[in-house]
Protein backbone atom coordinates (compact mmCIF):
# COMPACT_ATOMS: atom_id res chain seq x y z
CA UNK A 1 0.00 0.00 0.00
CA UNK A 2 1.61 3.29 -1.09
CA UNK A 3 2.69 5.70 1.86
CA UNK A 4 0.02 8.40 0.41
CA UNK A 5 -2.70 6.11 0.79
CA UNK A 6 -2.23 5.39 4.26
CA UNK A 7 -1.71 8.92 4.89
CA UNK A 8 -4.84 10.01 3.48
CA UNK A 9 -6.71 7.28 5.43
CA UNK A 10 -5.61 7.96 8.57
CA UNK A 11 -6.11 11.71 8.03
CA UNK A 12 -9.85 11.36 6.71
CA UNK A 13 -12.25 12.73 9.49
CA UNK A 14 -15.66 11.70 10.10
CA UNK A 15 -17.34 15.10 9.18
CA UNK A 16 -19.08 15.69 5.74
CA UNK A 17 -17.16 15.60 2.80
CA UNK A 18 -18.23 17.43 -0.58
CA UNK A 19 -17.48 14.97 -3.48
CA UNK A 20 -17.58 16.29 -6.92
CA UNK A 21 -17.71 13.54 -9.68
CA UNK A 22 -19.02 16.10 -12.26
CA UNK A 23 -22.47 16.95 -12.54
CA UNK A 24 -24.22 17.60 -9.00
CA UNK A 25 -22.04 17.73 -6.14
CA UNK A 26 -22.36 14.93 -3.04
CA UNK A 27 -22.13 15.43 0.67
CA UNK A 28 -21.18 12.11 1.72
CA UNK A 29 -19.94 11.57 4.83
CA UNK A 30 -15.90 10.89 4.76
CA UNK A 31 -15.61 7.96 6.94
CA UNK A 32 -18.11 5.98 4.62
CA UNK A 33 -16.55 2.75 2.68
CA UNK A 34 -18.92 2.63 -0.16
CA UNK A 35 -20.53 4.71 -3.34
CA UNK A 36 -23.26 3.65 -5.30
CA UNK A 37 -22.79 5.18 -8.81
CA UNK A 38 -24.60 3.10 -11.11
CA UNK A 39 -27.15 6.17 -11.97
CA UNK A 40 -24.14 8.54 -12.72
CA UNK A 41 -25.17 9.28 -16.37
CA UNK A 42 -22.47 11.02 -18.59
CA UNK A 43 -18.78 12.22 -17.78
CA UNK A 44 -17.55 11.56 -14.91
CA UNK A 45 -14.79 13.23 -12.71
CA UNK A 46 -13.03 10.16 -10.89
CA UNK A 47 -10.49 12.87 -9.45
CA UNK A 48 -13.63 13.68 -6.63
CA UNK A 49 -13.26 9.98 -5.53
CA UNK A 50 -9.98 10.91 -3.86
CA UNK A 51 -12.52 13.27 -1.37
CA UNK A 52 -13.42 9.90 0.00
CA UNK A 53 -9.85 8.13 1.23
CA UNK A 54 -11.56 5.43 3.08
CA UNK A 55 -13.67 4.37 -0.10
CA UNK A 56 -13.33 0.77 -0.90
CA UNK A 57 -16.29 -0.23 -2.31
CA UNK A 58 -17.76 0.64 -5.41
CA UNK A 59 -20.74 0.13 -8.05
CA UNK A 60 -21.44 0.84 -10.98
CA UNK A 61 -23.19 0.59 -14.50
CA UNK A 62 -22.16 0.10 -18.33
CA UNK A 63 -19.06 1.29 -19.82
CA UNK A 64 -16.09 1.83 -18.59
CA UNK A 65 -15.36 5.65 -18.77
CA UNK A 66 -12.18 5.29 -17.14
CA UNK A 67 -12.92 2.90 -14.28
CA UNK A 68 -10.40 0.80 -14.96
CA UNK A 69 -8.02 3.58 -14.49
CA UNK A 70 -9.37 4.94 -11.93
CA UNK A 71 -9.25 1.12 -9.78
CA UNK A 72 -5.62 0.98 -10.55
CA UNK A 73 -4.65 4.26 -9.41
CA UNK A 74 -6.31 3.82 -5.27
CA UNK A 75 -5.43 0.98 -4.19
CA UNK A 76 -7.59 1.25 -1.23
CA UNK A 77 -10.74 0.37 -3.94
CA UNK A 78 -10.97 -3.02 -3.39
CA UNK A 79 -14.55 -4.55 -3.83
CA UNK A 80 -16.25 -3.59 -7.25
CA UNK A 81 -19.93 -4.41 -8.26
CA UNK A 82 -20.41 -3.77 -11.89
CA UNK A 83 -23.71 -3.94 -13.66
CA UNK A 84 -24.27 -4.70 -17.79
CA UNK A 85 -20.37 -4.19 -18.38
CA UNK A 86 -18.99 -4.04 -22.15
CA UNK A 87 -17.77 -6.77 -24.32
CA UNK A 88 -14.35 -6.16 -23.15
CA UNK A 89 -13.32 -5.61 -19.35
CA UNK A 90 -9.40 -5.64 -18.32
CA UNK A 91 -9.25 -5.15 -14.63
CA UNK A 92 -5.94 -7.20 -14.66
CA UNK A 93 -3.76 -3.44 -13.50
CA UNK A 94 -6.56 -3.03 -10.35
CA UNK A 95 -6.01 -4.16 -6.67
CA UNK A 96 -9.75 -5.75 -6.61
CA UNK A 97 -10.34 -8.91 -4.33
CA UNK A 98 -14.00 -8.80 -4.35
CA UNK A 99 -15.87 -8.17 -8.01
CA UNK A 100 -19.64 -9.14 -8.70
CA UNK A 101 -20.78 -9.34 -12.36
CA UNK A 102 -25.15 -8.13 -12.54
CA UNK A 103 -26.76 -8.89 -16.47
CA UNK A 104 -24.84 -10.42 -19.19
CA UNK A 105 -21.12 -10.61 -18.72
CA UNK A 106 -18.47 -9.41 -21.04
CA UNK A 107 -17.14 -11.76 -23.56
CA UNK A 108 -13.79 -11.55 -22.58
CA UNK A 109 -12.65 -10.48 -18.74
CA UNK A 110 -9.17 -10.27 -17.46
CA UNK A 111 -8.91 -10.23 -13.68
CA UNK A 112 -6.49 -8.77 -10.94
CA UNK A 113 -3.90 -11.29 -9.80
CA UNK A 114 -4.85 -10.79 -6.08
CA UNK A 115 -8.44 -11.38 -6.97
CA UNK A 116 -10.10 -13.58 -4.50
CA UNK A 117 -13.93 -14.07 -4.76
CA UNK A 118 -16.04 -13.74 -8.24
CA UNK A 119 -19.76 -13.64 -8.77
CA UNK A 120 -21.10 -13.55 -12.33
CA UNK A 121 -24.70 -13.19 -11.33
CA UNK A 122 -25.86 -13.54 -15.27
CA UNK A 123 -24.36 -14.77 -18.24
CA UNK A 124 -20.63 -15.90 -17.47
CA UNK A 125 -18.09 -14.76 -20.25
CA UNK A 126 -16.85 -17.00 -22.66
CA UNK A 127 -13.11 -16.50 -21.39
CA UNK A 128 -11.73 -15.03 -18.16
CA UNK A 129 -7.80 -14.61 -18.10
CA UNK A 130 -7.17 -15.21 -13.89
CA UNK A 131 -3.79 -15.83 -12.32
CA UNK A 132 -2.90 -19.46 -12.04
CA UNK A 133 -6.08 -20.74 -14.08
CA UNK A 134 -8.68 -19.30 -11.49
CA UNK A 135 -6.82 -20.78 -8.34
CA UNK A 136 -7.05 -18.10 -5.95
CA UNK A 137 -10.53 -17.18 -6.75
CA UNK A 138 -13.59 -18.37 -5.04
CA UNK A 139 -16.41 -18.37 -7.95
CA UNK A 140 -20.21 -18.44 -7.74
CA UNK A 141 -21.72 -19.03 -10.98
CA UNK A 142 -25.60 -18.12 -11.08
CA UNK A 143 -26.26 -19.25 -14.72
CA UNK A 144 -24.07 -22.38 -15.13
CA UNK A 145 -25.55 -23.89 -17.94
CA UNK A 146 -22.65 -22.77 -20.34
CA UNK A 147 -20.11 -24.30 -17.49
CA UNK A 148 -17.43 -22.68 -16.13
CA UNK A 149 -15.66 -20.11 -18.07
CA UNK A 150 -12.40 -20.81 -19.97
CA UNK A 151 -9.55 -19.46 -18.04
CA UNK A 152 -11.28 -20.57 -14.62
CA UNK A 153 -10.82 -24.07 -14.58
CA UNK A 154 -8.03 -24.45 -12.09
CA UNK A 155 -10.80 -22.98 -9.00
CA UNK A 156 -10.73 -24.92 -6.10
CA UNK A 157 -13.96 -23.37 -3.92
CA UNK A 158 -17.07 -23.28 -6.68
CA UNK A 159 -20.53 -22.29 -6.01
CA UNK A 160 -23.12 -22.83 -8.59
CA UNK A 161 -26.71 -22.00 -8.42
CA UNK A 162 -29.04 -25.13 -10.54
CA UNK A 163 -32.39 -25.41 -11.86
CA UNK A 164 -33.39 -28.62 -12.25
CA UNK A 165 -30.30 -31.53 -12.86
CA UNK A 166 -26.68 -30.10 -12.26
CA UNK A 167 -25.53 -30.95 -15.50
CA UNK A 168 -22.12 -33.20 -14.96
CA UNK A 169 -20.66 -31.21 -18.06
CA UNK A 170 -20.59 -28.33 -15.51
CA UNK A 171 -17.80 -29.81 -13.70
CA UNK A 172 -16.13 -31.32 -16.61
CA UNK A 173 -11.96 -30.93 -16.23
CA UNK A 174 -12.63 -29.27 -12.86
CA UNK A 175 -10.11 -31.07 -11.60
CA UNK A 176 -8.31 -28.96 -9.15
CA UNK A 177 -12.22 -28.83 -6.92
CA UNK A 178 -12.01 -29.57 -3.39
CA UNK A 179 -14.80 -27.51 -2.23
CA UNK A 180 -18.63 -27.50 -3.90
CA UNK A 181 -21.49 -25.46 -2.84
CA UNK A 182 -24.47 -26.20 -4.91
CA UNK A 183 -28.05 -24.73 -4.57
CA UNK A 184 -30.79 -25.48 -6.16
CA UNK A 185 -33.66 -22.56 -6.81
CA UNK A 186 -36.31 -24.89 -8.64
CA UNK A 187 -37.30 -26.59 -10.01
CA UNK A 188 -35.57 -29.32 -8.03
CA UNK A 189 -33.51 -31.58 -9.80
CA UNK A 190 -30.56 -34.30 -8.92
CA UNK A 191 -26.68 -34.14 -8.63
CA UNK A 192 -24.52 -35.92 -11.62
CA UNK A 193 -23.43 -39.24 -10.60
CA UNK A 194 -20.47 -40.17 -13.30
CA UNK A 195 -18.69 -37.07 -12.79
CA UNK A 196 -14.89 -37.42 -11.69
CA UNK A 197 -13.71 -34.71 -9.28
CA UNK A 198 -10.35 -35.93 -7.98
CA UNK A 199 -9.54 -33.29 -5.27
CA UNK A 200 -12.92 -32.87 -4.01
CA UNK A 201 -13.55 -33.01 -0.56
CA UNK A 202 -16.25 -30.60 0.39
CA UNK A 203 -19.89 -30.77 -0.69
CA UNK A 204 -22.58 -28.76 0.34
CA UNK A 205 -26.14 -28.84 -0.96
CA UNK A 206 -29.10 -26.68 0.16
CA UNK A 207 -32.76 -27.63 -1.08
CA UNK A 208 -31.53 -30.71 -3.13
CA UNK A 209 -34.84 -32.59 -3.11
CA UNK A 210 -33.93 -33.94 -6.19
CA UNK A 211 -31.02 -35.78 -5.07
CA UNK A 212 -30.76 -39.41 -4.96
CA UNK A 213 -28.05 -41.16 -2.11
CA UNK A 214 -26.57 -42.94 -5.05
CA UNK A 215 -24.99 -40.07 -6.99
CA UNK A 216 -23.25 -38.43 -4.29
CA UNK A 217 -19.12 -38.57 -4.11
CA UNK A 218 -18.04 -41.36 -2.17
CA UNK A 219 -14.41 -39.53 -1.55
CA UNK A 220 -15.80 -36.98 0.65
CA UNK A 221 -14.41 -36.03 4.10
CA UNK A 222 -17.60 -33.67 4.53
CA UNK A 223 -20.57 -33.36 3.16
CA UNK A 224 -23.84 -30.91 4.17
CA UNK A 225 -27.22 -31.11 2.84
CA UNK A 226 -29.59 -28.24 3.74
CA UNK A 227 -33.11 -29.31 2.23
CA UNK A 228 -33.95 -33.32 1.39
CA UNK A 229 -36.74 -35.56 1.14
CA UNK A 230 -36.61 -37.31 4.57
CA UNK A 231 -37.47 -40.52 2.55
CA UNK A 232 -34.18 -40.29 0.93
CA UNK A 233 -32.09 -38.56 4.68
CA UNK A 234 -31.37 -42.39 5.76
CA UNK A 235 -30.12 -43.54 2.23
CA UNK A 236 -27.64 -40.41 2.25
CA UNK A 237 -26.15 -41.42 5.60
CA UNK A 238 -26.19 -45.18 5.04
CA UNK A 239 -23.78 -44.11 2.03
CA UNK A 240 -21.11 -42.84 4.45
CA UNK A 241 -21.28 -45.12 6.92
CA UNK A 242 -18.25 -46.71 8.39
CA UNK A 243 -16.14 -44.03 5.71
CA UNK A 244 -14.17 -41.32 7.66
CA UNK A 245 -16.93 -38.66 6.53
CA UNK A 246 -19.18 -36.07 8.46
CA UNK A 247 -22.19 -35.72 6.92
CA UNK A 248 -24.47 -32.89 8.53
CA UNK A 249 -28.48 -33.62 7.15
CA UNK A 250 -30.54 -30.33 8.13
CA UNK A 251 -34.47 -29.57 6.89
CA UNK A 252 -35.52 -33.33 5.66
CA UNK A 253 -39.04 -33.17 4.95
CA UNK A 254 -41.57 -35.50 3.91
CA UNK A 255 -42.93 -36.20 0.45
CA UNK A 256 -46.79 -35.27 2.02
CA UNK A 257 -45.66 -31.90 2.70
CA UNK A 258 -42.58 -31.08 -0.36
CA UNK A 259 -46.06 -31.87 -2.21
CA UNK A 260 -48.14 -29.03 -0.99
CA UNK A 261 -44.84 -26.29 0.07
CA UNK A 262 -41.92 -26.64 -2.08
CA UNK A 263 -41.95 -23.60 -4.10
CA UNK A 264 -43.07 -21.86 -0.95
CA UNK A 265 -40.93 -19.23 0.16
CA UNK A 266 -41.43 -20.19 3.90
CA UNK A 267 -41.12 -23.73 3.90
CA UNK A 268 -37.99 -23.73 5.84
CA UNK A 269 -39.28 -22.36 8.64
CA UNK A 270 -40.82 -25.33 9.87
CA UNK A 271 -37.35 -26.02 10.86
CA UNK A 272 -37.29 -23.90 13.67
CA UNK A 273 -40.86 -24.44 14.76
CA UNK A 274 -42.87 -26.81 13.02
CA UNK A 275 -46.27 -24.74 14.14
CA UNK A 276 -45.40 -21.39 13.32
CA UNK A 277 -43.74 -21.99 10.42
CA UNK A 278 -46.75 -24.39 8.85
CA UNK A 279 -49.45 -21.13 9.62
CA UNK A 280 -46.32 -19.11 7.76
CA UNK A 281 -46.66 -21.15 4.72
CA UNK A 282 -50.50 -20.72 4.95
CA UNK A 283 -50.40 -17.48 5.07
CA UNK A 284 -47.97 -17.12 2.14
CA UNK A 285 -50.05 -19.66 0.15
CA UNK A 286 -53.66 -17.80 0.86
CA UNK A 287 -51.68 -14.62 -0.46
CA UNK A 288 -50.43 -15.86 -3.63
CA UNK A 289 -54.06 -17.65 -4.69
CA UNK A 290 -55.43 -13.89 -3.43
CA UNK A 291 -52.46 -12.31 -5.39
CA UNK A 292 -53.57 -14.63 -8.69
CA UNK A 293 -56.64 -13.88 -8.71
CA UNK A 294 -56.44 -10.10 -9.25
CA UNK A 295 -56.61 -9.06 -13.15
CA UNK A 296 -53.67 -6.90 -13.96
CA UNK A 297 -56.45 -5.18 -16.20
CA UNK A 298 -58.28 -4.30 -13.03
CA UNK A 299 -57.36 0.01 -12.56
CA UNK A 300 -58.07 -1.04 -8.48
CA UNK A 301 -55.33 -4.57 -8.65
CA UNK A 302 -53.34 -2.22 -6.57
CA UNK A 303 -55.49 -1.28 -4.15
CA UNK A 304 -56.49 -4.84 -3.88
CA UNK A 305 -53.40 -6.35 -3.75
CA UNK A 306 -52.52 -3.64 -0.82
CA UNK A 307 -55.64 -5.61 0.98
CA UNK A 308 -53.87 -8.74 0.70
CA UNK A 309 -50.32 -7.95 1.47
CA UNK A 310 -51.27 -6.01 4.61
CA UNK A 311 -53.19 -9.54 6.07
CA UNK A 312 -49.91 -11.17 4.74
CA UNK A 313 -47.61 -9.03 7.29
CA UNK A 314 -50.29 -8.95 9.94
CA UNK A 315 -50.47 -12.92 10.08
CA UNK A 316 -46.46 -12.87 9.90
CA UNK A 317 -46.66 -10.26 12.97
CA UNK A 318 -49.06 -12.63 14.14
CA UNK A 319 -46.69 -15.72 14.00
CA UNK A 320 -43.84 -13.81 15.56
CA UNK A 321 -46.11 -12.35 18.24
CA UNK A 322 -47.12 -16.74 19.31
CA UNK A 323 -44.06 -18.00 18.17
CA UNK A 324 -41.02 -15.54 18.39
CA UNK A 325 -39.10 -16.88 15.17
CA UNK A 326 -38.85 -14.23 12.71
CA UNK A 327 -34.74 -13.23 13.14
CA UNK A 328 -32.96 -11.88 10.80
CA UNK A 329 -32.58 -14.25 8.24
CA UNK A 330 -36.33 -14.85 8.34
CA UNK A 331 -37.64 -11.48 8.28
CA UNK A 332 -35.48 -11.18 4.98
CA UNK A 333 -36.70 -14.02 3.62
CA UNK A 334 -40.34 -12.36 4.91
CA UNK A 335 -39.48 -9.39 2.94
CA UNK A 336 -38.51 -11.60 -0.49
CA UNK A 337 -41.97 -13.11 -0.14
CA UNK A 338 -43.85 -9.78 0.55
CA UNK A 339 -41.93 -8.53 -2.70
CA UNK A 340 -41.93 -11.16 -4.76
CA UNK A 341 -46.24 -10.67 -4.28
CA UNK A 342 -46.21 -7.24 -4.61
CA UNK A 343 -44.04 -7.19 -7.70
CA UNK A 344 -46.36 -9.62 -9.16
CA UNK A 345 -49.73 -7.31 -8.52
CA UNK A 346 -47.62 -4.64 -10.04
CA UNK A 347 -47.15 -2.38 -7.31
CA UNK A 348 -44.12 -0.23 -7.49
CA UNK A 349 -40.97 -1.03 -5.68
CA UNK A 350 -40.80 2.13 -3.45
CA UNK A 351 -44.62 1.84 -2.34
CA UNK A 352 -44.39 -1.90 -1.18
CA UNK A 353 -41.73 -1.21 1.02
CA UNK A 354 -42.76 1.77 2.53
CA UNK A 355 -46.06 -0.80 3.01
CA UNK A 356 -43.98 -3.67 4.55
CA UNK A 357 -41.74 -0.66 6.95
CA UNK A 358 -44.95 0.15 7.87
CA UNK A 359 -46.76 -2.84 8.87
CA UNK A 360 -44.11 -5.23 10.11
CA UNK A 361 -43.54 -5.44 13.63
CA UNK A 362 -40.48 -7.78 13.66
Amino acid sequence: MPDEAKAAYKRAGHGQVDVDLGGARMTRSAALSTLDLREHGGEIRWAGLDARPRLTTLSWSGDDRGLAEALEDRPLLAALRWASPPGEVDLGRTHLTDLIIEGPGPRRLVLPPGLMRLKLLGEPPEEVVAAADGRWVHLLLRSCHRGVPSGLHGVRDLTLDVARDLPGAVLDGLTELESLLVRWTGPYGGFPGAVVLPRLHSLELIDAYGVEASTLPESLRYLRVNGLRSSRSRAVRQRYQGADVVVEVRGAKSDRWLAGNIDNPLRDWVDDDKRGGTAACKAYAEAARAIGALSAEDPGAVANARGVLLRFVEELNSIDERHEMIDTLRREEAGEAFFGLAKRAGVPATEAGAWFDDWREF
